[in-house]
């Protein structure tokens, strides 16, 4: 069954699992697997030689490589965030040295120059998922207007609990939609919350994210083997809450 709910994969970040891939190799291969287990597009984070996460373009430039070779229709949303450089002025600058340029960067609303460093990928033809972590994110989201030339908006809240992760998506997709912004919305959680927000952004006809970055449980609560084992299972969730057109 075809259905019009997007699936995104988030395949690294900093989290620490035997299946976390850090090299190019590693996570282009994580991509493809990824894709033939359902995923429309890649979330990925780069890694130096001392295996540590970095904006470096060249760094950059070798898993988009990797990744294009295997799943070359897949489009890859790489990280921009604050927590890899911290200084908003380095940050402007490492990116502007990009010579490779990404489909998509995910762009955290919080984090102090975002609205420049997005301008600067708006310029050079990369799209924009805006990542609103907080309703605080969501505001400054709503006054930068920044929306009418994002690609996406990424609904991320924090929360450990999952009645409070649930609780602050709502929120957030309110002021969003308050707002009169109507762009895709696509939600996900962190740890176990992750899936009591997909299962409400699915009833709400959004997409959702899943991955090793988010998670690394299946909604039974059992360690998921890789991210194609998350992904399988988000997608079994978006089987069950869409139902097939009638003929």
């Amino acid at each position: 069954m075809q259905t019009n709910i997007f699936l995104q994969v988030a395949l690294n970040g900093d989290r620490i699992h035997p299946a976390a891939p850090r090299t190019p190799n590693a996570i282009a291969e994580a991509a493809r697997a990824s894709v033939d287990a359902g995923a429309a597009s890649v979330h990925v984070h780069a890694f130096d030689e001392a295996r540590r996460e970095t904006l470096d373009g060249v760094a950059c430039a070798k898993v988009l490589r990797a990744i294009r070779a295997l799943c070359p229709q897949t489009p890859i949303s790489l990280t921009t965030s604050a927590a890899i450089v911290k200084d908003p002025g380095e940050r402007f600058s490492v990116v502007e040295a990009w010579e490779e340029m990404p489909d998509l960067v995910s762009g955290n609303q919080g984090e102090p120059g975002i609205v420049e460093l997005c301008e600067l990928l708006l310029s050079r033809g990369v799209g924009i998922e805006a990542g609103l972590l907080s309703t605080e994110d969501a505001r400054a989201f709503v006054l930068s207007r920044l929306a009418s030339r994002c690609r996406r908006v990424l609904i991320e809240p924090l929360d450990v609990d999952t009645e409070a992760a649930v609780r602050h998506a709502a929120e957030m997709e309110d002021i969003v939609v308050s707002a009169g912004i109507t762009l895709e919305q696509v939600h996900h959680g962190y740890g176990i919350a992750c899936w009591a927000v997909n299962r409400r952004a699915l009833h709400r006809g959004h997409g959702i994210r899943t991955g090793l970055e988010d998670v690394t449980l299946l909604p039974d609560g059992n360690p998921a083997r890789d991210n194609a084992d998350l992904v399988a299972a988000a997608a079994h969730l978006i089987r069950k809450h869409v139902r097939p057109s009638l003929s």
